[in-house]
């Protein structure tokens, strides 16, 4: 876990396995695992998977299941099947939900690991006000946080900016994946609470998803690398 490929997901967010093919050739083993989510998956769906899985490539599932448990259990058997080696659901499901994945994951596949989402990283203090969550981003991915521990959850998906304060509160028997990380002065997009990825590191995550400054660039294998020696570092 300590090697700074195997912290790396490059997400995997275009329309096309032919796009997809591209990136991973480039890519390679700089990264320990790739992200399909919804975008790639509702485009060319469980092939894709089942090609990364097949050429040895670890696969992170990020369709974000939010439903009831019985539905919830289904779609993560069939996720299971497909050999992937992560995969998320939503913690506002509540923990009968919760509990429904992670027990049909560990039916069908035990060295499945299943990540509760907390709240996204578009989102600030602000908009979680405006849906009825008050308060800060912090104090509820806190509460999810906990709500996914203690449902037997593998790991959860949250910014950096909250990493070390899960740590504090929860430990650190549990897998923290942070989206919305961007290379120092890397366009930050649609994302609210980002960091670099030695940030994210430092603060307490285990793993990091980049996306656009990888896939969007003029060399993608140059960019993994670049980020891979931060980690080193």
């Amino acid at each position: 876990m300590q090697e700074p490929r195997e912290r790396l997901i490059v997400a995997l967010d275009v329309p096309t396995t032919a796009a997809a093919n591209k990136i991973v050739a480039a890519v390679d083993h700089s990264a320990g695992t790739y992200k399909v989510g919804m975008q790639l998956f509702t485009a060319e769906g469980p092939p894709i998977v089942r090609a990364l899985v097949s050429a040895q490539h670890r696969v992170f599932l990020d369709l974000k299941y939010h439903d009831i448990p019985n539905t919830v259990a289904s779609a993560v058997r069939s996720a299971a099947a497909l050999g992937v080696h992560m995969l998320t659901v939503h913690a506002s499901g509540g923990g009968k939900m919760l509990r429904a994945a992670v027990e049909a994951g560990r039916e069908t596949n035990p060295a499945l690991k299943i990540l509760a989402v907390t709240v996204l990283t578009s989102m600030n203090d602000d908009e979680l006000n405006r849906i009825g969550v008050r308060g800060l981003a912090l104090d509820q991915v806190l509460r999810l946080a906990a709500t996914a521990i203690n449902s037997g959850c593998q790991g959860i998906v949250a910014s950096a900016h909250e990493a070390t304060e899960l740590r504090r509160e929860l430990g650190h028997d549990f897998l923290i994946v942070t989206p919305g990380v961007r290379p120092a002065g890397a366009d930050i997009g649609d994302q609210a609470r980002v960091a670099t990825p030695a940030e994210a590191i430092a603060a307490g995550a285990t793993h990091i998803v980049v996306g656009r400054p990888i896939t969007g660039a003029e060399d993608p294998a140059f960019a993994a690398r670049a980020i891979l020696g931060e980690l080193a570092a």
